[in-house]
């Protein structure tokens, strides 16, 4: 099936990813109206916008409900895309503007409204699912796989306390794998404040990791660092978290 104004395929719009000139006709097919332009941005963007919001807001249900409104700004705004940054993160800035509007909006109002106790069979079975199905690596050990998934929803249970902004940056650069100019954008600050966003908000994890390693890393066979002089807490670093054979 060929699309209206380009005459492009769908199989031409999936190559289209990280090419600006052939963007650009990705990006023409959509301000035409395109339905199979648009049908191949949900399912290339649906699920990474949905596992970011998610992240940001530890809610499935509002998570869902974020991912619906961001769609709906980015098809409404796709005629003020005039290409100053990539596709991808014009979207994701939207998701994390989103998200951040939602999570604020949770605690001036949802959170005083509904209990804060952990459902057994609701939300634990939805992150531990969704934490699955991101981080499992199926080529491993079980051991190896049932340790690398307890560290980590480990992570993933501290990164909900630490504090914004320096949690949407972690999650953008160490999980999202996105470049500092990327998320400088997305952000909309400078690539100092998002250097330094990194730093504070990854010695805030490691902080809150450390009792964690501490406790549970000689039965998960983890390399612990001793403390350099007596008394003093080891420092940890992601690097350090290996698992010994």
């Amino acid at each position: 099936m060929k699309l209206v104004a380009g005459a492009i395929t769908l199989g031409d719009l999936a190559s289209a990813i990280g090419i600006p000139a052939e963007e650009s006709a990705v990006v023409a097919e959509l301000k035409a109206g395109s339905e199979e332009a648009y049908a191949w941005l949900i399912g290339q963007y649906h699920q990474p916008i949905y596992s970011l919001v998610y992240r940001i807001i530890n809610d499935p249900a509002d998570a869902a409900d974020t991912v619906q409104e961001v769609f709906l700004k980015v098809f409404r705004g796709m005629k003020n895309f005039h290409g100053e940054s990539s596709l991808k993160t014009w979207i994701y800035r939207i998701a994390v503007h989103e998200a951040s509007n939602r999570r604020r909006w949770w605690f001036r109002h949802k959170a005083r409204e509904t209990s804060m106790e952990v459902s057994e069979n609701g939300n634990d079975q939805n992150e531990a699912a969704c934490l699955r199905e991101q981080f499992v690596d199926r080529g491993e050990s079980p051991f190896d796989s049932a340790v690398h998934e307890e560290m980590r929803m480990h992570v993933e249970k501290e990164l909900r306390h630490v504090a914004e902004p320096f949690r949407t940056t972690l999650i953008l650069r160490d999980l999202e794998e996105m470049s500092y100019e990327e998320i400088a954008e997305i952000t909309q600050v400078s690539l100092g404040t998002v250097k330094s966003r990194l730093t504070r908000g990854r010695e805030a994890l490691k902080q809150r990791l450390a009792e964690y390693i501490r406790q549970a890393g000689p039965r998960l066979g983890l390399r612990i660092p001793p403390a350099r002089e007596s008394g003093e807490r080891p420092s940890i670093s992601a690097g350090e978290l290996e698992v010994t054979s």
